[in-house]
């Protein structure tokens, strides 16, 4: 059976729901990634319900996938700092009750670092953040970003993936997100071994959690931890295996999302290329 190739970029929230809408259909996607609020602080702009109507219109006629909407970098749920907590906590809950006006939307999220605490306590205030924002009435699914290992960042494992979401009440609420980028920067062999990792993380977490695909290049070798992105086809990664993921068979399903150091411009190049690898039988 074939898969609907949903293919999109990370895109300017400025123009609102609509405006991002537009920008998607001008550079031939069909689903974006944004920022709930600025990625560098806390401001987000306030809903306009006549915005997101005219964007569900939008999404509707074109057949758009899930927006993905990425949280805020300044978040840490398991800083050792308890006002970072709480301010993760309370920028997370907002996110979440706003996204209840935009239908199929999913949250992204980095599970954060742990600053030396040990990645057994991050974990643990990861699932209390969580436990504490997640209500049964909530419509959008919560994503955890696989990571590159950086510093103390909790989630570049599979098993560490798989300790959160075990740690939460809401598990039904709960998937993943994989990023090219970050799994390989972690050491896990997507280049030479993508099936085996694809195994791995079903073992650990189950391939029924993966919702979303970052495609992403990388300007590091492989098990550098340091989470640098590149524009497809000129880091470490390759056309070759990004083209592998987006026809995979356990992911050509997957609504897939660039995050390469690009303009417009750029994006609508990546996007073309991708669309003319992608293979017919996967859609």
């Amino acid at each position: 059976m074939k898969n609907k190739f949903y293919i999109g970029c990370h895109l300017s929230s400025s123009g609102g729901y609509t405006g991002m809408a537009r920008d998607a259909l001008s550079i031939g996607a069909n689903v974006f990634q944004y920022f709930t609020r600025n990625p560098r602080g806390g401001a987000a702009k306030e809903m306009d319900p006549a915005d997101v109507a005219e964007y569900i219109e939008i999404a509707k006629k074109n057949d758009f996938g899930p927006p993905l909407a990425h949280a805020s970098y300044t978040i840490n749920p398991c800083s050792k700092d308890l006002r970072v907590r709480e301010f993760a906590l309370e920028t997370m809950a907002d996110d979440m009750e706003r996204l209840q006006l935009v239908p199929g939307a999913m949250y992204n999220f980095h599970p954060g670092s742990h600053v030396g605490q040990g990645v057994d306590d991050g974990i643990t205030l990861i699932c209390g953040v969580l436990n504490a924002i997640l209500k049964p009435e909530h419509k959008t699914l919560v994503l955890l970003e696989t990571m590159s290992g950086k510093g103390s960042e909790v989630g570049s494992r599979f098993e560490e993936l798989a300790r959160i979401i075990d740690g939460v009440e809401l598990k039904d609420k709960m998937g993943v997100c994989m990023d090219t980028c970050h799994m390989s920067d972690a050491g896990y062999d997507i280049i030479g071994d993508l099936d085996g990792v694809l195994d791995e993380f079903n073992q650990i977490v189950g391939l029924y959690r993966l919702k979303a695909m970052h495609v992403n290049d990388s300007k590091n070798p492989p098990a550098s931890h340091k989470d640098r992105h590149e524009k497809l086809g000129e880091g470490t990664l390759g056309i070759e295996l990004l083209s592998s993921v987006i026809n995979h068979p356990k992911l050509c399903h997957l609504p897939f999302y660039l995050e390469t150091p690009n303009e417009l411009d750029g994006y609508a190049a990546e996007i073309a290329l991708l669309k003319n690898l992608r293979k017919q039988e996967c859609g």
